[in-house]
């Protein structure tokens, strides 16, 4: 009895959580404050553009300064803050972008002092890691608030002469309000350079259960696909494009790539949506932060474990 207690204060809790739940998650509430007090949801139309620097994109310009709020839809207790400051704004087929870089964050799924501690010990872990982070600690639990809205994952399909590939990602979203669709994805992905020439992607919104194969897909960031009969799972053509897609897949969403553009690590791709067919029902694969799924396990309103 006492090591259960005790373990919270010995050991982190994980940084992301797995977690089953319908898409497009109702979870979370996201709302942008911009400087002159006006309040707008974003809940469909924010996402993170890259890792480093930490930068969130927005179609809405909320000005100089910014605050982003999550709460949660159940009770509509306050989650977590990211308070942002605008870097650039671009236009892209008449619909405006907006960039904010995180300068702060804090979260209030765990009260004080274990917030502190756990965050301590979450980045001693990653001192202690062989796999040096990509970002600094303080970006790490900035990007967790930002996890507060559960992150759909999702199969990434290419497919060009020469060159085929699959490989998850969950650094997507909606920017709903102008009917944009955005990926930011690693540079250092092998499929970067064919993507921003065929301009054509197809994404499979990934069942909860076909977890392992997704996590195991991840090889194909550095790799390419030598071919597509080698997948543990059937495919199927995209209705449009006719690229290879998840037959298993809850939903096919078909993209067109209409500009991408360079923000430190990743390459941000903005889309338009091309054809979407819903195939199957069930629980999708997310990611949210761990100290969220901890809070709604106290609450008694915890999240599917995937």
């Amino acid at each position: 009895m006492w090591k259960d207690w005790l373990r919270p204060f010995v050991r982190a809790l994980p940084q992301w959580s797995p977690v089953a739940i319908p898409s497009p998650q109702q979870v979370v509430a996201a709302s942008l404050r911009s400087d002159d007090g006006k309040s707008r949801d974003v809940t469909a139309a924010h996402t993170v553009a890259s890792l480093k620097p930490l930068t969130i994109a927005t179609g809405f310009d909320a000005g100089q300064r910014a605050v982003l709020e999550y709460r949660d839809n159940a009770t509509g207790t306050l989650l977590g803050v990211l308070r942002l400051v605008r870097t650039d704004s671009v236009v892209t087929g008449g619909t405006p972008v907006a960039f904010y870089r995180i300068a702060a964050g804090e979260h209030h799924c765990l009260g004080w002092p274990r917030r502190s501690w756990n965050a301590w010990l979450q980045n001693r872990a990653m001192r202690r890691s062989p796999h040096p982070s990509l970002m600094d600690f303080d970006a790490v639990q900035q990007l967790m608030i930002a996890y507060l809205c559960p992150r759909p994952v999702v199969l990434v399909s290419v497919a060009a002469p020469g060159h085929s590939n699959i490989f998850p990602m969950d650094l997507i979203g909606p920017l709903e309000q102008g009917g944009l669709f955005s990926l930011a994805l690693r540079s250092t992905n092998v499929s970067v350079p064919v993507m921003r020439t065929v301009r054509q992607v197809a994404l499979s919104g990934m069942p909860a259960t076909m977890k392992a194969i997704v996590y195991k897909l991840a090889e194909h960031h550095r790799q390419p696909l030598h071919d597509w009969a080698a997948l543990p799972f059937p495919a199927r053509p995209s209705q449009t494009f006719g690229i290879p897609a998840v037959a298993a897949a809850l939903r096919v969403r078909e993209l067109t790539i209409v500009d991408s553009r360079e923000i430190g690590s990743h390459v941000f791709f903005l889309c338009r949506v091309v054809s979407e067919q819903d195939l199957a029902e069930g629980p999708q694969l997310h990611h949210t932060a761990g100290f969220h799924q901890a809070f709604r396990r106290r609450q008694g309103m915890p999240l599917a474990d995937a």
